[in-house]
């Protein structure tokens, strides 16, 4: 592996121009590492209210993994997503051991563990021990990066558990449901200098990662306005009486909110320089009435006896926000999971010489042949497609999952890891992509007013340059 350092992979190395349980489940074990901070936090009333941070707090910010040749890692949940990650991470090769898998449920586990040993790898440690099996495998000596794919309310207690065990850890998203948990993780990565990751794939999207290239290098002039979302239809997935079946549709009948707001909005912070100079600053939300799902139950669930019918869904079928930068920059976010249509996350911006648009993927720069007309990829895959899709593209395509794009972010990890790099993101843009969950529900919930995004950086975005 070539070394390519964050800054290589944001601006795509050369200037490429010359080339729910509920909220309520998690507790923290200080309350008082949180004073004065409410669930709530409105653009009113208290703007900048943080937790005090530790007496001697440093920043997690370019902060390096420790070089290590082989990369050990540790998963928790082993079901659908988990599987699919150690595939992955297998796939890679050189580098790479899985010491350790844990699941409540054993078939699952052993399933883990069958697809590491057929890869010719020790079987190993499994763990199934109740649904706090996650601390025997955080407290091993066998793993140096620990990984989750359970259900997310279990996402803090057991990144918690890695990190507090001297582990670099990353969840599937979002990290956190709450403004409370969020700032446990944070403090907590900062106190025990480990990293705390939230392994969002499609900031490794082949389009992604070529416009990011395209908007480090000038292309779209300076950006103004993105787009993201999620809009998924996910209504049979949603009431199957196994895997994500058996959790997720919870959620719709606790929280009005943008529930699962981190895919769009991971690589719209990259192009922004979220963390690199600039921050979210507030949000505005609102949400549509709840139709979706409720009328798929209708239709897909006649016997009346149905535990499912003893459900309320109060989650808002389209969810609509608004977020400003502190430079004064605009992202539109939205999530809808329970209306037909064609899957998209928006993926779009606005610059002061061009636009993207995505879905399909199209482009315009000014002054480009055609006039005031969209092209497509091919005009400018030549000369921005990034450098870790044109190493490793091929290789991804045929072991990753969504395109490609889980076998090169599995790909990065690893070789930020060997190399002794600083991570693509950390604890902070971890925080920062999660918190539009429980922010849109407060301005929901508020009619819409504008509420403040708590400043998880405590002050360190203003200095690093994007």
């Amino acid at each position: 592996m070539s070394e390519l350092s964050r800054r290589d992979l944001l601006k795509g190395a050369a200037i490429a121009g010359a080339s729910v349980a509920t909220a309520g489940l998690f507790n923290p074990a200080d309350a008082s590492a949180f004073p004065g901070i409410a669930e709530s936090v409105a653009a009113g009333s208290a703007p900048d209210a943080v937790p005090a941070g530790l007496a001697a707090r440093a920043t997690m910010m370019g902060v390096p993994f420790e070089r290590r040749d082989t990369v050990r890692f540790g998963v928790v949940g082993t079901g659908l997503r988990g599987r699919s990650v150690i595939g992955e991470l297998l796939a890679i090769g050189d580098g790479v051991r899985i010491t350790a898998v844990c699941d409540i449920v054993e078939e699952k586990a052993r399933r883990a563990a069958k697809m590491i040993t057929d890869k010719g790898h020790p079987e190993p440690a499994i763990i199934v021990a109740g649904e706090r099996g996650f601390e025997q495998l955080a407290r091993r000596d066998d793993v140096d990066f620990l990984y989750t794919a359970t259900p997310w309310e279990w996402h803090v207690p057991v990144l918690l558990a890695g990190l507090n065990n001297g582990k670099h850890s990353a969840a599937e998203c979002p990290v956190g449901t709450t403004l409370k948990e969020l700032w446990s993780l944070v403090d907590a990565s900062e106190k025990n200098r480990r990293h705390c990751i939230q392994l969002e794939n499609c900031n490794y999207g082949y389009n992604e990662m070529m416009v990011n290239r395209m908007v480090h290098a000038g292309a779209f002039g300076e950006v103004l306005h993105a787009e993201a979302a999620y809009l998924h239809d996910l209504r049979r997935i949603l009431f199957e009486d196994r895997d994500e079946g058996l959790w997720r549709r919870t959620w719709h009948t606790t929280r009005n909110a943008n529930l699962y707001p981190t895919h769009g909005l991971g690589p719209v912070s990259w192009y922004m320089d979220i963390h690199k100079g600039d921050r979210f600053d507030y949000m505005v939300s609102m949400s549509t009435a709840e139709r979706g799902l409720t009328l798929h139950r209708e239709a897909t669930v006649p016997d009346k006896s149905n535990a499912k019918w003893k459900e309320r869904y109060i989650t808002g079928d389209l969810n609509s926000s608004l977020i400003k930068t502190v430079k004064g920059k605009t992202i539109l976010l939205q999530h809808d999971v329970s209306n037909p249509r064609p899957y998209s996350r928006l993926n779009n911006l606005q610059g002061t010489k061009g636009a993207f648009n995505d879905y399909p993927a199209r482009f315009y720069v000014e002054g480009q042949a055609g006039g005031e007309r969209w092209t497509n990829v091919d005009t400018y895959k030549a000369q921005y497609e990034h450098p870790l899709w044109t190493k490793v593209g091929e290789l991804a395509r045929t072991n990753g999952g969504h395109g490609g794009m889980d076998f090169v972010m599995a790909y990065r990890l690893v070789e930020c890891i060997r190399q002794g790099l600083p991570p693509d993101f950390d604890v902070y843009d971890a925080a920062a992509w999660s918190a539009p969950l429980p922010i849109s529900e407060q301005s929901v919930a508020k009619g819409s007013a504008p509420v403040k995004f708590p400043d998880f950086t405590r002050g360190e975005f203003a200095r690093t340059a994007g």
